[in-house]
């Protein structure tokens, strides 16, 4: 009854190799027993195996381990490792089974059966043959007794790892190329294998792989493949290599002569010689980077054996550049003529740089020169440059520019390439016509043939093609200018269209506009000034025959005494209307005539000793001063008669009174009806002459606006008078002695010229005249 109430069990953990004093559980209160009574109640503890590895504290009740517990030792390979204890107390008497689980832990690496292990292979095995191998052990459990295998590497072996459910894994060495013994007669590899615990633990072991020697030695290089760096300017006959092979047989068997191999291409043998003895390659000719960076040469040694075994190497020649090419440009895109209004930024070329060599010899950069152009090269992408608008452009200061574009490596020494790039400027209208100055003034002679060319305009457009193709005219609306003057429209030449008349017309002012046929058209206008000349195109004309009025002279008279006066008028103007009177040669007696007055007088004093009641004609020339002169004659009739006639003549009339009066002769009333009739005709051509003047002023004004020439008088007696339209010269009789003569000149209504070259155009020979008249 007692064994069946102490039937009950615990159970306890504890790795292996843990450190004395380690707890493993409170066993006096997982039994339910106080820790007061363990003593009273003799508490103790037996052991099923041998050795002291737990041990109870009596005081607390706490299982832990007294000494070192090594599982290996304890179990060996058993999977479950445990420690049976029975624990005992008494009043009343119980019995405990307890049981500790000791665990593995990874404390033992992987050994093999022996460190160093020797493995032969004839030279001859194939690849692909399996060696088989001895593995390793661990005396652990569970993953910390799994091993993986690795090898060291090399180039002939590989490990083969073979794995099967619960077996070791078997070991083999696999053969992955053919040995040659001449080349290595032993391999030494290292074998290691691992666990799987935590931490990882391994161990190792030698291989010793011996190659076994056969007969099957062909000459093999030093190296199968030889790398040489060479820069492309070495002289021909330069050394590239020395090549060095070797053959482990014997004799005749070891004796090698070198060649290139049979594809090598022919271009390749130009350019480098192999020495069949020695092994020396040398350069044939030059080498050129921009050609190949980079050549392959096949070599072959052969032996002089009955079979000849040949080797075989590479030779890997790198030329290294130098810069011996200089940059290339190419002109990929050009936009021309670049308009003149074109925004800053506007591509107008695309150039292409490029350079053979490599590195910085072909690390290229451009610019321009002059570099103060209304231009600048722009890097776009790689290689490329674009040349663009960098400020506003003017065709008509600068119609094209001369760009000369350099490309320079970044090389030493650096080289350079220039490329000239003539981008011209297209046309755009912006500018109007313009003349050489703001007005013209032309002189043109009265009575020119009709079509008279008398004046050419000329205005410059300094853009070019239809923008600067000029064209002129006359406004449309100047209807009664149009009738007088027209302007050819191609060449500019000014045409009168009628024969002019300066005693019609002084003075023609109009605008000439030019007209460019850009789009849009732009325009410019000149004044010009046509001032009539006078021409002495009009005789003197008299006003009244003196034959139809005779004279009659009362004798005796005194010198001096004027008889009459010639009128006369011409309807010129200036110099062409200065007339001078003079007696006709054929006309004798004592007669003159004033100069410049008309006034026929006396010479000397005339008394009844004249011949009385005779008649006179007396022939008076009135003369210009035109070039030609032109001239007309009138005629005075004088009939002298004595006082003593006269009164004989007389008729008295009644007088009131009874005392008689004579009556006035008849020869004097005639003379006062005349004197009376020539006033009231002067008086009449005064009323005349200014209503004429004043309507031919309100037309001139309107037709040619304020360019109207101001008329003036000038006499030699310093008294001024205004003229009429037609010049003509208004003189009446006067008393007076002097000499009076009548001038025409006019100032035109335009500001002074600047300098010598005033652009004016006098037609005729009365320019002189006009010139010495102001």
């Amino acid at each position: 009854m007692a064994w069946e109430r102490g039937s009950g069990q615990l159970h306890y953990s504890v790795s292996e190799e843990s450190q004395h004093g380690t707890f493993v559980g409170r066993i006096a209160q997982d039994l339910g027993l106080e820790v007061e009574e363990l003593v009273p109640r003799m508490f103790r503890m037996e052991s099923q195996s041998q050795g002291d590895y737990l041990e109870v504290n009596v005081q607390n009740g706490i299982l832990f381990v007294n000494s070192r517990i090594d599982r290996e030792e304890l179990c060996g390979k058993s999977p479950l490792c445990a420690i049976h204890l029975e624990v005992i107390v008494d009043k009343p008497l119980r019995v405990f089974h307890i049981e500790v689980e000791i665990k593995d832990i990874n404390d033992n690496a992987p050994t093999f059966p022996q460190i160093e292990q020797d493995v032969f292979i004839s030279e001859l095995r194939m690849p692909g043959s399996f060696f088989p191998l001895v593995g390793a052990s661990d005396a652990d459990i569970g993953p910390n007794s799994h091993l993986t295998y690795t090898l060291s590497p090399s180039e002939y072996f590989s490990l083969d790892v073979q794995r099967k459910h619960d077996e070791r894994p078997s070991l083999a060495l696999l053969l992955k190329t053919s040995l040659d013994r001449e080349v290595r007669a032993k391999h030494r590899l290292l074998l290691t294998a691992t666990d799987g615990g935590k931490p990882e633990l391994s161990g190792t072991a030698q291989l010793v792989i011996s190659v076994l020697d056969e007969n099957d030695n062909a000459p093999a290089f030093n190296q199968s493949v030889y790398k040489v760096q060479m820069a492309e300017d070495v002289l021909s006959g330069t050394l590239v290599v020395k090549l060095n092979a070797t053959d482990m047989d014997e004799g005749i068997n070891k004796e090698i002569t070198y060649s290139f191999q049979n594809h090598v291409p022919v271009k390749l043998k130009n350019i480098f010689a192999l020495d069949s003895v020695n092994g020396e390659i040398r350069t044939k000719e030059k080498l050129d980077f921009e050609e190949n960076h980079q050549y392959e040469i096949q070599v072959q040694a052969s032996d002089k054996g009955s079979n000849p075994m040949t080797g075989y190497c590479s030779v890997v020649v790198e030329v290294l550049d130098v810069n011996d090419n200089a940059p290339e440009m190419s002109l990929k895109s050009l936009l021309v003529p670049v308009p003149e209004d074109s925004l800053p930024g506007m591509v107008v070329a695309l150039i292409s740089v490029s350079d053979q060599d490599s590195g910085a010899n072909g690390q290229i950069s451009c610019f321009l020169h002059p570099p103060e152009l209304p231009f600048k090269l722009v890097s776009t992408f790689k290689n490329y440059y674009s040349l663009v608008v960098s400020e506003p452009l003017d065709r008509e200061q600068v119609a094209e520019y001369k760009l000369l574009v350099t490309a320079q490596d970044q090389g030493t020494p650096s080289l350079s390439a220039t490329s000239s790039l003539v981008v011209p400027i297209g046309d755009v209208n912006d500018n109007a016509p313009a003349f050489a100055q703001p007005s013209y003034t032309v002189f043109v002679k009265e009575n020119n043939p009709p079509g008279a060319h008398i004046f050419t305009v000329s205005a410059s457009d300094p853009d070019v093609a239809e923008n600067a193709l000029v064209s002129y005219w006359i406004d449309e609306k100047l209807w009664p200018l149009t009738s007088y003057i027209s302007v050819h429209s191609e060449s500019g030449k000014v045409y009168a269209l009628q024969p002019l008349d300066y005693e019609e017309v002084k003075l023609l002012e109009f605008q000439v506009r030019a007209k460019d046929a850009g789009l849009p058209s732009l325009c410019g206008n000149v004044t010009i000034q046509v001032f009539v000349v006078d021409e002495n195109d009009n005789a003197p004309a008299v006003s009244g025959m003196a034959e139809e009025n005779p004279v009659l002279l009362v004798i005796p008279v005194m010198a001096g005494h004027i008889v009459g006066k010639i009128q006369a008028l011409d309807a010129d103007s200036g110099y062409n209307a200065w007339l001078r009177y003079e007696m006709h040669e054929g006309t004798s007696g004592p007669w003159r005539v004033g100069q410049y007055s008309g006034e026929i007088s006396t010479t000397r004093v005339l008394d009844e000793g004249e011949v009385s009641g005779s008649s006179q004609n007396l022939l008076v020339l009135v003369k210009d001063h035109g070039n030609p002169m032109l001239s007309a004659t009138a005629t005075l009739s004088v009939t002298l008669v004595a006082s003593t006639q006269l009164t004989r003549t007389d008729v008295h009339l009644p007088r009131t009174g009874g005392n008689p009066k004579p009556l006035v002769g008849s020869a004097n009333i005639y003379l006062i009806i005349a004197i009376c009739s020539v006033s009231s005709l002067f008086l009449l051509a005064i009323i005349i002459y200014i209503v004429l003047r004043c309507q031919s002023q309100a037309k001139e004004a309107m037709i040619y606006g304020p360019g109207t020439a101001t008329l003036v008088c000038a006499s030699e007696v310093g008294s001024w008078s205004y003229s009429n339209r037609h010049s003509h010269i208004l003189a009446g009789v006067s008393g007076e002695g002097g000499i009076k003569s009548d001038l025409m000149v006019f100032s035109p209504n335009i500001p002074p010229l600047q300098g010598s070259e005033n652009q004016e155009q006098i037609l005729g020979d009365s320019s002189a005249q006009v010139s010495n008249t102001f």
